[in-house]
């Protein structure tokens, strides 16, 4: 994978209109409801703007007339006061179903935002899981999600808000007077530039915060992922301990964003009232020159007001707009990675035969690209051949076994399946020709039954007791009160290793692959145990070309062929009873085992 797919503190920064145009592209398909909300948010915004000049107008009424009684008067201030609250019943209204749009098609869209990630993740190549770790990638479906969903839901309708009434705001403020407009807009300026400078330094922080949140998260799974082994090791204080020191690095980044935020926000405040209070003082200098009527000077305040409050409200959302830039820089670079072996498209054979070749394949894993496993490997298999590869630790002997199923591409030869390169069958449908049934075969902590038809979901439950029976599986689990509907826990943690090993085998039974992988199947079991997995995998293999990778080599004695690897390179070819009689790598592992 490239390098391009870390975090490269040199890669240069998405700008943020790239940022809100890609929210917006998620937003597209809500238009509708958004366009509506948009629209009451408007409608809101109008009667919060029409409120100051009401005011502005009943106050005047009552100035001209105080104190005079007549009926005529009493009546335009009821007038003007009923207006009022009319104005303020369609303002309520209107906001309430303005968030309440807002919000329901900001959840959709997250709710989206998230399926679409997870695709997106579980599409990539095996080679992007060695590199990338699992809490890192959580991280990013529920904090970064999060983030944005605060975004899209809440930040960006307040920011419309608030930006329509600032702006409804200064246009009442120069209808009433210029002269007192134009001193309050003097510190507008200054403002937007410190907004632009503290935006760019908390969109950073931001973004390294979460960075810092997904290491801590790290942590926490690989830790709950191996609790038997910390438990073991007792070491539980050691990573508690971990855990807060990675939180601890999170914790400053977060305080140095909330204390550049709170400086802002302070300097922001201090400007914006500073100057309504001049403003207010020199308003009333005008009113006693009767230059401005008492109530639009109150109208005049009242806008001030919200116009203060708007921009103050907008730089605060401006920073929550900055965050999500932030976050939403982790979420789209993952969002639109394309794999490097995708996951569908290509040929599907309509009849496979099992014909595997090797042909000078060359490898080295992605995330160790100077490290060679295979070098200049050449090996077939014949349709229905059982072959065993055996070899030293380190030989390559998984690594072909992951090939085999494109988990990986070579770096040079190729890989043929029934003559058809690898590289232009489908991915998707190429695996679901081959079947694993490793040392240590994972199970989800389901039902057995679901397990079971994990490869063929559409698998009825005649099929899949007929596959547990060919598995030697089916006594073991009616024996359960639950029976095939028992929970097996998470990794299949609630069976024993021979119980969990013919699940395995009953579930690569209910796929019916062409190409079969054993790798390592029997070697972690008792004896009683491996004789009924032995039984199992000896009918699984019947007329399947089968691939069994074994350290302990009386598990090979039975094979078509015994190859034997060393250094990534084929070394002996034959059968167990050839490869024992002739000097060589085969004899020296073959005695070493019978002196241990």
């Amino acid at each position: 994978m490239a390098d391009t797919d870390k975090t490269d503190p040199k890669k240069p920064k998405v700008p943020l209109k790239t940022t809100l145009r890609r929210l917006y592209s998620l937003a597209w398909p809500e238009r509708w409801s958004l366009g509506l909300a948009t629209t009451f948010l408007l409608l809101s915004s109008a009667g919060n703007l029409a409120y100051p000049r009401a005011a502005g107008m009943l106050f005047d009424v009552a100035v001209l007339t105080g104190g005079t009684g007549d009926s005529v008067d009493l009546h335009r201030v009821d007038q003007v006061a009923a207006g009022l609250m009319g104005i303020f019943a369609l303002t309520a209204i209107a906001s309430s179903l303005r968030f309440l749009l807002f919000s329901r098609a900001g959840e959709r869209i997250v709710n989206q935002l998230r399926g679409d990630l997870y695709a997106s993740i579980m599409k990539q190549e095996t080679a992007f899981f060695d590199t990338e770790k699992s809490g890192d990638l959580s991280s990013r479906l529920s904090n970064d999600a999060a983030v944005l969903q605060n975004t899209v839901t809440v930040s960006l309708s307040m920011v419309l808000r608030n930006l329509v009434q600032a702006a409804g705001a200064v246009a009442w403020l120069f209808a009433l007077s210029v002269k007192l407009t134009v001193m309050m807009l003097l510190v507008v300026p200054p403002v937007a530039l410190a907004a632009v400078f503290f935006g760019r330094r908390v969109r950073k922080l931001s973004k390294d915060s979460q960075d810092a949140l997904a290491k801590a998260n790290e942590v926490a799974v690989e830790s709950l992922g191996g609790i038997r082994t910390v438990r073991s090791f007792a070491a539980e204080r050691t990573e508690v301990e971990r855990y807060r020191t990675t939180l601890a690095g999170s914790l400053e980044l977060a305080f140095k964003r909330i204390r550049l935020s709170s400086s802002f926000f302070g300097v922001a405040s201090f400007a914006v009232f500073g100057a309504a209070v001049f403003v207010f003082w020199y308003g009333a200098r005008m009113v006693v020159l009767a230059e401005l009527t008492r109530g639009d000077l109150v109208s005049f305040l009242f806008y001030t007001m919200l116009m203060a409050v708007g921009l103050s409200a907008l730089a605060e959302q401006w920073a929550d707009v900055q965050r999500a830039a932030g976050a939403s820089e982790r979420v789209f670079e993952l969002l639109h990675r394309v794999p490097t072996i995708p996951p569908t498209g290509g040929e599907q054979l309509s009849k496979v035969e099992g014909a595997v070749t090797f042909e000078k394949v060359a490898f080295a894993y992605p995330s160790r690209p100077d490290v060679t496993v295979l070098d200049g490997f050449d090996f077939s298999m014949a349709p229905g051949e059982v072959v065993a590869v055996v070899g030293p630790s380190g030989a390559g002997k998984s690594t072909i076994a992951s090939m085999l199923y494109r988990l990986y591409d070579p770096k040079a030869g190729r890989l043929l399946l029934d003559g058809h390169p690898y590289s232009t069958l489908d991915a998707e449908w190429l695996r679901r020709q081959v079947g694993v049934v490793a040392q240590e075969p994972l199970l989800f902590s389901t039902s057995i039954a679901d397990n079971i038809r994990y490869g063929r979901p559409e698998a009825s439950d005649a099929e899949v007791e007929a596959a547990a029976k060919t598995a030697n599986a089916h006594v073991f689990i009616t024996g359960f009160p639950d029976g095939y509907r028992t929970l097996v826990g998470e990794r299949g943690i609630q069976l024993s290793g021979g119980q969990k090993q013919r699940v395995a085998i009953a579930r690569a039974v209910l796929k019916n692959p062409k190409i079969l992988i054993l790798d390592e199947a029997t070697s972690a079991l008792d004896a009683e145990s491996e004789h009924l997995v032995r039984e199992a995998l000896e009918r699984l293999m019947k007329g399947r070309t089968t691939l069994v990778i074994a350290h302990r080599l009386s598990t090979v004695k039975d094979a078509n062929r015994v190859v034997v690897l060393e250094a990534g390179r084929v070394v002996q070819i034959g059968t167990h009873a050839a490869l024992v009689g002739e000097e060589g790598l085969y004899r020296r592992l073959v005695e070493r085992q019978f002196a241990a």
